[in-house]
């Protein structure tokens, strides 16, 4: 047996000793109870049995004689449970005695007297008279109700204890061919179910009762250790005690070596050996009480490299360790001691004392230039960038969280514009961020309110010059101002609305396309975008969508930017995979902008590429040989080509010549709502 084994069958039976001495337990105390309450029980016995026997005369002498004898076997039970009951007492109560043995001489008692009284109620009922007969009803009820309360511990005894008294007796009663005593036996077993119910619920409290008990008992012998444990740990203390007296004279530089380890702890971190969020706020708070008390300037700089969380992803965190602990050592080289902090992740802080924003701007310069310099660790060379934002005291803010908020803000809206650069807070930018909340807040019950609008603007088939397909366009209306999808659009992913607002699209745009009647059958095109392609709700979205408008698959076209490819392979083919078995259309959206390679154009499966408006209008031979591209490349992956941005007539001409299949734009119609829409497609068709 190996050494795990002996393990496990340790501990098994360490619990199956635990569990039998908690069995014991309560076999001791059932035992207990039963038998210490038992000696008025064995004379109520004697005194009502006897009672019963010579207290009332029977109508034959034969009659007698056999009450005599069952009196007989009555006595010599009882007689014997009694001498049982006072060996308990002198030689096993009060000791930690095996309570099995004793329990079972009890019970079996238990069960001849219940059966003895049984046996009577039974075979002498006949010769019963009235009053005897309500005697004996009395005597078992008084017996069997004294019994419910002291037979409680064990469930098993006090039932068949109260039934055999009871039970008998009451049916005699209720089946007598006379009838007379029909109602003393009903209530008969109408008080036995009394005590039957009261018994089982008197069990259960004793049982109650004893684990109680248990646990306290437990408790004691644990207060009894924790108390000689507190004894012991005393006198360590003591000990401690009087060796710290010893040394008491190394305890000052002890002290203050542990808190330099402590303020380096909380103050430093532990890898480029920077001041930390906290060391750095502290110190930056001390540079602001100064700066205010001699009316000087200083600048924040909030530092973000660009480029670093993809050697961790690509190299691991070791290799990306080595990058922060050389960045930061080069970023040393431009601030003065304790001046710069990492503030978390791949992102640092800096403070520029006496500076004016063109000081603070060249020192950001040379910082970026320090950072792009390529490191080597363990033989990869890599190249980073940083992108940095100023925030100035006092002009952009009094409080240190300020100035480094906004200086954040600043690399943050930076970095969305151009990364790789620097750049100064300015009112503006707080504005335009205020502004962007504001409209989050309002965008959040935009469709609650009414604001949202669908617009309709159709695709034509090249060839006929008919309407094949209308692409819907989302617009918000707020207070009286259209506010443009592409700051609202943004603001819905980020802040995780999209999937929400693209049902409703949804819904709305399979809607309108359910109650238009035209001459020839038009399919619908509404865009999706990452965040609904990748919600797990999606799907059903659609289907209960196309359930509810009757609108078959094939007329819903699916509009995915080429963007997408980028966020996950795997599951963006899921995803299309399961629109495509739906038979729904889908279109790759703003083809040759973005993300899209061969590879993944093979690995999806898609009906349309829409070439974007960019190359439409850039009428060079260079955009009308990635349009021709673009055009053979659809025709070999078996799937039609749309233009987008189609202003003109020349436009028109030049994409139907270079074979693309549907035409968009603006010179066949400007987005409209649906009613327009329905008159334009009547005036014109």
């Amino acid at each position: 047996m190996n050494c795990a084994a002996f393990g496990h069958q340790k501990v098994y039976s360490l619990k199956v000793e635990q569990e039998s001495i908690s069995q014991l337990e309560i076999d001791r105390d059932t035992t207990d109870m039963l038998i210490g309450n038992s000696f008025i029980g064995f004379l109520m016995t004697i005194f009502a049995f006897s009672g019963l026997l010579f207290f009332f005369e029977s109508d034959s002498p034969s009659t007698f004689a056999q009450k005599f004898q069952v009196w007989m076997l009555m006595m010599a039970v009882s007689i014997t449970r009694l001498i049982d009951a006072i060996y308990w007492r002198v030689n096993l109560a009060g000791t930690a005695y095996y309570p099995r043995p004793a329990l079972i001489r009890f019970s079996i008692g238990l069960y001849l007297t219940a059966s003895i009284w049984a046996l009577y109620s039974v075979l002498f009922y006949p010769t019963m008279g009235t009053i005897e007969l309500a005697a004996t009803m009395v005597v078992l009820s008084a017996m069997s109700g004294g019994a419910g309360t002291v037979l409680a511990p064990n469930k098993n005894l006090v039932g068949f204890y109260s039934t055999a008294l009871l039970v008998p007796m009451s049916l005699c009663a209720i089946f007598d061919e006379n009838g007379s005593f029909f109602v003393l036996g009903i209530l008969g077993l109408i008080f036995w179910f009394g005590i039957f119910t009261s018994a089982f619920r008197y069990h259960k409290f004793f049982i109650s009762t004893v684990h109680l008990k248990a646990k306290n008992n437990k408790l004691m012998e644990q207060m009894k250790i924790e108390r000689n444990e507190t004894e012991k740990v005393n006198q360590l203390l003591i000990a401690s005690n009087k060796k710290l007296d010893a040394s008491n004279l190394n305890l000052e530089a002890e002290v203050e070596r542990r808190t330099a380890a402590l303020y380096r702890l909380s103050n430093k971190d532990p890898l480029t050996d920077l001041p930390n969020r906290n060391g750095f706020l502290k110190h930056l708070n001390n540079l602001l009480d100064t700066s205010r008390a001699l009316e000087n300037s200083l600048a924040v700089l909030f530092i973000d490299l660009d480029g670093f969380k993809q050697v961790n992803d690509s190299l691991g965190h070791k290799i990306g360790d080595i990058v922060l602990v050389e960045i930061a050592k080069r970023l040393r080289n431009y601030t003065e001691d304790n001046h710069l902090g990492r503030w978390g992740g791949d992102e640092f802080v800096a403070v520029i004392p006496y500076a004016n924003i063109d000081t603070a701007k060249a020192v950001a310069l040379a910082m970026r230039s320090g950072v792009t310099v390529p490191i080597i660790a363990d033989d990869n060379q890599i190249t980073l960038d940083a992108t940095i934002g100023i925030a100035m005291f006092p002009a952009h803010g009094e409080t240190a969280l300020d100035l480094i908020q906004h200086a954040d803000l600043t690399m943050y809206d930076q970095k969305r514009k151009q990364r790789g650069s620097v750049s100064v807070f300015n009112e503006a930018l707080l504005s335009e961020i205020k502004q962007e909340q504001k409209l989050c807040e309002r965008l959040r019950t935009a469709i609650e309110n009414g604001e949202l609008t669908v617009f309709y603007q159709p695709i034509i088939n090249a060839s006929t010059k008919s309407v094949s397909t209308v692409e819907a366009l989302l617009r918000w209306k707020c207070d009286d101002d259209y506010i443009s999808p592409t700051v609202f659009i943004p603001l819905a992913e980020k802040s995780g609305l999209m999937p929400e607002i693209g049902a409703w699209v949804l819904n709305r745009a399979l809607i309108d396309l359910s109650h238009w009647r035209f001459s020839n059958e038009i399919s619908i095109s509404v865009n999706v975008s990452v965040a609904q392609l990748l919600d797990d709700n999606f799907s059903k979205v659609l289907d209960h969508a196309l359930k509810s408008t009757q609108i078959a698959p094939e007329q819903l076209h699916l509009e995915i930017t080429e963007s997408v490819f980028a966020i996950d392979k795997k599951l963006v083919g899921k995803r299309v995979s399961e629109l495509v078995e739906r038979k729904v259309k889908i279109s790759i959206d703003d083809f040759g902008t973005g993300y899209s390679s061969l590879s993944r154009l093979q690995s999806i499966p898609f009906d349309f590429i829409k070439i974007d408006r960019s190359f439409i209008q850039n009428t060079t031979e260079e955009s009308d040989t990635i349009v021709r591209a673009t055009i053979l490349m659809a025709k070999e992956f078996g799937c039609k080509t749309i233009a987008e941005g189609i202003e003109t007539a020349e436009h028109e001409a030049h994409l139907a010549m270079l074979g693309a299949d549907y035409l968009q734009g603006f010179y066949f119609a400007k987005p409209m709502n649906a009613n327009h829409f329905i008159s334009w497609y009547n005036e014109n068709y």
